[in-house]
C-alpha cells in the first residue's frame, strides 16, 4: 500500500472534532493520528450499522458524515453492515427484547443502505464488510470463551440493562411482596390462575433475553476481525463502544479510540429524529418534501442542524449566527445613508433556514436540486403561488356519470359522479380517512384555484371538463384534471 500525505495532527483533529459530543481518549487519538503522520499509513475508522429498516434518515447520517471526514483526511473508512447482529437485535434504549428479523428481510434491507449511504461515502473509497463473515463461523466454544472475557456485573453497569431486568420476574415477584403485608419470601414467583383451581399459562413479565447480553460481545468481534483504530457511534451506543474497546485488548490488539456524535432532534424540535414518531425526514424523499420539511423546524434548532448536517466550520456557522441575532446597523452621527450599505446587515432567520435546507437538500439531490426546491419554496410558502410542478391526476368520465382514476399511490379509482371534497382527497391517497380529510377541509387547508374551502360538504363539478390547482395542507400539490 503506497504511502499517503497527511495534514498535521492539530489541523486533523479540529476537523474531526466539529459536532463531537466525546472522544475517548482524545489523547489517545492524537497520537494515532500522529503515528499515522509519521508512518503515512491510514487509520482504519469504522462505523457499524444493523440494516433493521430499508430507508435512513436524516438522524442516521450524522455519524455517517463523520466517517466522511475520517474518508476526507485520507484515512480508511469502513461501513460495517451488521446483518448477524441485526437479527440478534441491539438492546440499546429499548424497554422491550426487538422482534427478529429473518435472513431475507436483513438482505433486503442491506441493499437499499449501500445506495443511500454512497450518498454520502465515496463508493471507490469505501471499504464494506459484513459481520456474518465472522459471526455466523462462531462454535459455541467461540462464544463460551468470549463470554469469559466479561464479568456479569460490568454488563449490568449499563443503566437500561438493569432497568429491564428490575421489571422481569424478580421486579415482579418484589412488588407483589410488597403489596402484601407479612408475606412470607418465596424462591420463585408464585402467579395464581385467574380460574380457582385451574392452571394457566402466565404471561412473562418484560425484562431481557440471554442473547441481549451477548450482543455488545458479539459486536466486539467486529472491532477485533476489523482491527479497527477508531470506531464512531450516536452517544446512545457508549456502552457498545467501550466494551468493543475493552474486548480489542483482550485479544491483544491496542484498544481503538471512540468518537461519539449527537443525536439528532427530529422536527417537532423536542424528541430524537424518528420514523415512527414522524418528526423524520427521509434522505431518499423528493427535495421539495426534505425542503418543505426542514423549514419547520424551530429557529433555535437549526445551528445544530447546521453543526451536523453541513460542511460549514465553526466560525462560519457562529458568524451565521450573530448576522441572525444581530440588530440593524444604525447610522452614526456624520454618516450618509449610503454607509448604511457597507455594513454587515442582519439575516432573517427564515433566510438561513433556507440556506441550510437547499445546503442538505443539495447534498443527497445535487446543486441544482437543492436550488429548484428553494426557489419552488419561495413561490408557494413566501409568494403565495403555487409550484410551477405538480403531481397531475386525472378524472375520466364514463357514460354512467362515474369517473376513474388511477393514482401513483393507488389502484385504479372508480368515483361516484360530483363526489364530496373529503372523499376524493381519500380516494385520490391525499389523506388517510374521509374524516380526516374532512377535518383538513374546515381547518381551511384545502385550496382550489386560490380560493380556500372551508365546507366539507363541497363537491367537485365532473359534469364538464375542467382543471384545478388544489392544495391540501401546507405542502401538498396536485392538479386535478376532469376530462
Amino acid at each position: 500500500m503506497a504511502q499517503r500525505n497527511f495534514k498535521p495532527v492539530d489541523e486533523q483533529l479540529a476537523y474531526l472534532k466539529k459536532g463531537v459530543a466525546e472522544i475517548i481518549p482524545e489523547a489517545e487519538l492524537a497520537a494515532k493520528l500522529g503515528n499515522s503522520l509519521k508512518t503515512g499509513k491510514p487509520l482504519r475508522a469504522y462505523l457499524g450499522v444493523d440494516p433493521t429498516a430499508p430507508d435512513l434518515h436524516l438522524g442516521h447520517t450524522v455519524v455517517l458524515r463523520k466517517l466522511k471526514h475520517f474518508q476526507d483526511l485520507g484515512h480508511t473508512a469502513v461501513f460495517l453492515i451488521g446483518d448477524f447482529s441485526a437479527m440478534i437485535g441491539d438492546p440499546t434504549g429499548v424497554s422491550e427484547t426487538r422482534p427478529p428479523l429473518t435472513r431475507e428481510q436483513v438482505d433486503a434491507n442491506a441493499k437499499t443502505y449501500l445506495e443511500q449511504v454512497y450518498k454520502i461515502l465515496d463508493r471507490e473509497k469505501t471499504e464494506v464488510r459484513y459481520n456474518s463473515e465472522w459471526l455466523g463461523k462462531l462454535t459455541s466454544y467461540d462464544i463460551i470463551r468470549l463470554s469469559a472475557k466479561y464479568s456479569l456485573a460490568r454488563m449490568l453497569e449499563r443503566d437500561d440493562f438493569r432497568e429491564r431486568l428490575a421489571g422481569g420476574w424478580k421486579g415482579e415477584l418484589f412488588r407483589r411482596l410488597e403489596e402484601t403485608p407479612g408475606a412470607a419470601r418465596v424462591d420463585k414467583p408464585a402467579f395464581e390462575s385467574p380460574v380457582k383451581g385451574k392452571s394457566s399459562p402466565v404471561k412473562r413479565p418484560p425484562s431481557m433475553a440471554i442473547h441481549e447480553l451477548l450482543y455488545p460481545l458479539l459486536t466486539a468481534l467486529d472491532a477485533v476481525e476489523l482491527q479497527s483504530d477508531v470506531e464512531l457511534g450516536a452517544t446512545e451506543q457508549k456502552f457498545n463502544l467501550l466494551v468493543h474497546r475493552e474486548i480489542q485488548q483482550e485479544y491483544g490488539l491496542p484498544g481503538q479510540a471512540i468518537l461519539t456524535m449527537p443525536i439528532l432532534v427530529g422536527l417537532d424540535g423536542r424528541r430524537k429524529m424518528s420514523k415512527s414518531l414522524g418528526n423524520y425526514v427521509g434522505i431518499t424523499e423528493p427535495p421539495s418534501e426534505m425542503f418543505g420539511k426542514l423549514m419547520s423546524i424551530p429557529d433555535d434548532l437549526m445551528w445544530d442542524y447546521y453543526k451536523l448536517l453541513t460542511d460549514r466550520t465553526p466560525d462560519e456557522i457562529e458568524e451565521l449566527q450573530k448576522r441572525v441575532n444581530s440588530p440593524a446597523p444604525q447610522l452614526l452621527p456624520g454618516e450618509s445613508t449610503r454607509s448604511l450599505l457597507t455594513k454587515p446587515q442582519p439575516l432573517h432567520p427564515m433566510e438561513a433556514k433556507m440556506d441550510l435546507a437547499r445546503e442538505v437538500v443539495s447534498t443527497f439531490h445535487g446543486q441544482d436540486a437543492g436550488k429548484e426546491a428553494a426557489e419552488s419554496f419561495r413561490r408557494v410558502f413566501r409568494e403565495r403561488l403555487a409550484p410551477k410542478e405538480m403531481q397531475e391526476i386525472r378524472l375520466t368520465r364514463r357514460s354512467d356519470g362515474f369517473v376513474v382514476t388511477q393514482t401513483r399511490d393507488a389502484a385504479v379509482q372508480v368515483i361516484s359522479a360530483s363526489p364530496k371534497w373529503p372523499q376524493l382527497l381519500k380516494y385520490l391517497s391525499q389523506a388517510e380517512s374521509i374524516s380526516e380529510a374532512a377535518r383538513i377541509v374546515e381547518q381551511g387547508g384545502l385550496e382550489i384555484n386560490g380560493k380556500i374551502v372551508k365546507d366539507p360538504t363541497a363537491k367537485l363539478d365532473t359534469s364538464e371538463a375542467a382543471s384545478y390547482e388544489v392544495r391540501v395542507g401546507k405542502r401538498k400539490f396536485l392538479r386535478i384534471i376532469v376530462e
